[in-house]
């Protein structure tokens, strides 16, 4: 390759949704108006896990540091696009490229390797219940959390330092509203296939090890509660769980969508909405759903609100 040919790349070209101006103040209200939403509900969340010694279990910590890295994942995309569609400019620094992929690697990776640990933690508790306290103890807890952490950050730490060893040509155009790593990636002259190896390496390891085990953790489930002998006990074990599936459902349900819509067309809007469904409405849906449907954390937050307009 003829290296006199390559130049250093100061910034990207994201083109978003919409380049219409008329569509601009409809992505910023939606936009604002989801992560407001996205951040309020992960916050109360942790405020009521943080305020009420009932919430103070295994189940309760893996929900509140979901809710904390959902709340981080979503801060790496949404207010970059806000402040994109406010200044009227869809550039982006290099450097801010690639700290977004940096910290969008390490959040969403923190969401598949939490959710993994939530479903161990209602296996153990229905599976194994008189063992439980003993095996989901404090030790345990944070260290599946730290792990975690250890493991998110490595990677995307190796990605981003093979990424800072690339060269960037003419084409500085990245057909998404973030810095999504296959994208920016294509836009490369030098060579990517360390980079390829390793994304692929470690999608595969991300989505297949973890759905394993979270596969493998309600098939025992299921044969626990399809054990239980009354009708009232299945539903009451069968509960605990309810929301937990819920969300992996629509996290690896909206993932999914990402990678099939990438691999049909990488610069197409329907990929473009599939990832926002993945990065942004997931996030979003999460509080509504253990909210709803845990009588736990309704109680709290009745007694939460009850304290706040006594104050008032």
């Amino acid at each position: 390759m003829d290296l006199g040919n390559q130049t250093s790349v100061s910034e990207f070209l994201l083109l978003g949704f919409s380049q219409d101006p008329e569509d601009q103040l409809m992505l910023f209200a939606l936009f604002l108006s989801m992560y407001l939403v996205t951040v309020l509900g992960n916050l109360l969340i942790i405020l009521a896990v943080s305020c009420d010694s009932h919430l103070h279990t295994p189940m309760y910590f893996f929900l509140s540091s979901l809710s904390l890295a959902d709340i981080c994942f979503t801060s790496t995309t949404v207010p970059k696009i806000l402040v994109n569609i406010q200044v009227q400019s869809n550039t982006i620094s290099y450097a801010g490229c690639i700290a977004q992929m940096y910290f969008f690697m390490v959040f969403g990776g923190m969401d598949t390797f939490l959710l993994t640990v939530m479903a161990y933690d209602r296996y153990v508790a229905i599976c194994h219940p008189l063992s439980y306290p003993a095996i989901m103890n404090p030790h345990l807890c944070g260290l599946l959390v730290l792990v975690s952490w250890l493991l998110s950050l490595s990677y995307s730490l190796i990605q981003s330092l093979l990424m800072l060893r690339l060269s960037f040509c003419t084409s500085w155009v990245i057909q998404h509203f973030y810095c999504e790593l296959a994208q920016v990636l294509t836009l490369a002259c030098s060579d990517t296939h360390v980079n390829y190896i390793l994304l692929y390496m470690v999608t595969g390891l991300l989505g297949c090890v973890p759905f394993s085990g979270i596969l493998f953790s309600y098939t025992q489930i299921v044969s626990s509660i399809l054990r239980i002998p009354s009708t009232d006990g299945k539903h009451k074990a069968f509960s605990t769980c309810g929301s937990h599936l819920s969300v992996v459902s629509l996290f690896y349900g909206t993932g999914l969508g990402v990678y099939l819509s990438s691999n049909a067309s990488s610069s197409s809007w329907r990929g473009m909405v599939a990832s926002a469904m993945y990065t942004v409405v997931t996030p979003m849906l999460n509080p509504f759903i253990y909210c709803l449907r845990n009588r736990d954390f309704k109680r709290t937050l009745e007694r939460l609100l009850g304290k706040t307009r006594y104050a008032q």
